[in-house]
């Protein structure tokens, strides 16, 4: 009998626990959102957007604030950015060597459903400067990596870590675009040791 999609053998990396910790992380938002987080009224929601690249999660910026403030002014009324203080505790560091490895099984695992299903499975789209902007397909097999972890018994991560390429190149024939960043989608809330004020952006 052919194996589960979800149960094919692979050699999963180990990482200790908060290896990329701790960080200094930046959420754009709405300025009541942040005032209700920072009064201890609230707390922040994790994102379920299917285009999320990181997958699901809190999404931060790491060690920028005025990019998460960029972002905030396109989107939000009253824009605003929040700190936090964070373990990345057991962390998808998508910037880890072989760590892909475990993109590549899932993509196995959910070309398998999908052909099981009849249906077709995500794709990325809204392209700018030859970088796809909304992640379906990469958002999936984040989803896909924690589904097959879950089902092998092995521990959850905590968050997903990983550097986003976007913008223009900023000059000619270069390597670099002029807004790549970092970012990181908390799983686990209890990772966020505090939140702080951001002067000049709440």
């Amino acid at each position: 009998m052919a194996s589960s999609p979800l149960r094919t053998a692979v050699r999963m990396p180990g990482r200790p626990k908060n290896s990329l910790g701790p960080l200094v992380l930046f959420h754009g938002c709405d300025k009541d959102v942040a005032e209700s987080v920072l009064n201890g009224e609230a707390t922040l929601q994790p994102s379920e957007n299917d285009y999320d690249w990181l997958g699901n999660g809190i999404d931060f910026w790491v060690d920028s604030p005025e990019r998460p403030f960029s972002w905030a002014k396109q989107r939000r009324s009253s824009p605003s950015v929040i700190g936090a203080f964070t373990y990345p505790g057991n962390c998808l560091n998508l910037t880890d060597y072989g760590v892909m490895n475990e993109l590549a099984l899932a993509y196995r695992a959910t070309l398998g459903i999908s052909a099981a299903a009849g249906t077709p499975i995500p794709v990325n789209s809204v392209r700018e400067n030859g970088i796809f902007m909304k992640r379906q397909l990469d958002c999936a097999l984040i989803q896909m990596v924690h589904k097959i972890r879950e089902n092998k018994g092995m521990d959850a991560y905590d968050s997903v870590y990983g550097v986003f390429e976007e913008g223009d190149l900023v000059y000619p024939g270069a390597g670099f675009r002029d807004r790549t960043h970092v970012q990181i989608a908390i799983r686990s809330p209890e990772m966020i040791l505090g939140y702080f004020r951001v002067h000049g952006m709440t």
